[in-house]
């Protein structure tokens, strides 16, 4: 990872991917200097996608009230648009059937894990949730490595992905993942191929089911908390910030729009 001062592609970028919790959020909310930088990208012209693990329940009054063209939610299955006189507007990669049948599959899966996994509990957030389960490892509990592992471990045998983010550990069913979402959320709201133009786009996140999206984009950035999941990764982020979370998303920010 090469400290984001030596970063020197900034002028070409077009958009911004980001992920969520502890890349814009510090202790639960997003922070002043992180919103500002939202809305300094969008004046700038660029497009701003946030791409997280959280339920589409939790993500709709952020994408009515976010300077964003979208939110993509539950690694990348349900995109958010807030758009004049409609409201916010959602869209599936999954039709009503499969979601349905998904669900029900989910919940015997999130039972399981509690049932078996000695201190594993449900994500708070879990009734805002359509098409993955979470199970909560960092956020209002603490879940040791080991309950991780075995989580990740039964979400996988029932054949369904797992991953695990700063805070959760998230699993459906489907071929959807967070860089499928940013193909498909330019496909639908710009009608172009992301993979024309894969080094125009910047992709900023934090944890382990980031590292998908460090693998593929160029322009990929760790914030500084990244530190805490280097171990576990395969694929780092290009860059990394000197600040931690907000702060350093706001960091992110300012590389690009100084370049321009």
């Amino acid at each position: 990872m090469s400290p984001i001062g030596n970063w020197r592609a900034a002028q070409h970028i077009s958009g911004v991917f980001t992920d969520i919790d502890d890349t814009l959020t510090t202790d639960g909310a997003i922070t002043s200097d992180a919103l500002e930088a939202l809305g300094k990208l969008k004046a700038a012209g660029l497009h701003v996608v946030a791409i997280t693990g959280r339920p589409v329940g939790w993500s709709e009054p952020f994408a009515g009230s976010w300077p964003v063209d979208s939110i993509v939610a539950e690694n990348g299955a349900v995109a958010l648009q807030s758009l004049p006189g409609q409201g916010l507007v959602k869209r599936y990669q999954q039709d009503e059937t499969t979601r349905q049948r998904n669900y029900a599959r989910m919940q015997e899966v999130l039972a399981q894990i509690e049932r078996e996994v000695p201190g594993a509990r449900r994500a708070t957030d879990s009734l805002g949730r359509e098409t993955d389960i979470a199970i909560d490892h960092s956020e209002f509990t603490h879940l040791p490595q080991q309950g991780i592992d075995e989580a990740v471990r039964i979400m996988r045998a029932a054949g369904m992905n797992a991953t695990v983010s700063s805070i959760h550990i998230n699993g459906w069913f489907g071929a959807h993942n967070k860089l499928e979402g940013a193909r498909w959320i330019v496909r639908e709201l710009w009608s172009r191929d992301l993979n024309a133009e894969m080094d125009r786009w910047v992709y900023v996140g934090d944890s382990t089911n980031d590292q998908l999206m460090f693998q593929h984009f160029a322009h990929s950035v760790g914030v500084a908390n990244v530190a805490r999941f280097v171990p576990q990764l395969q694929h780092l982020p290009r860059y990394i910030t000197q600040g931690e979370r907000g702060a350093g998303f706001a960091e992110v920010a300012r590389a690009i729009l100084q370049s321009r």
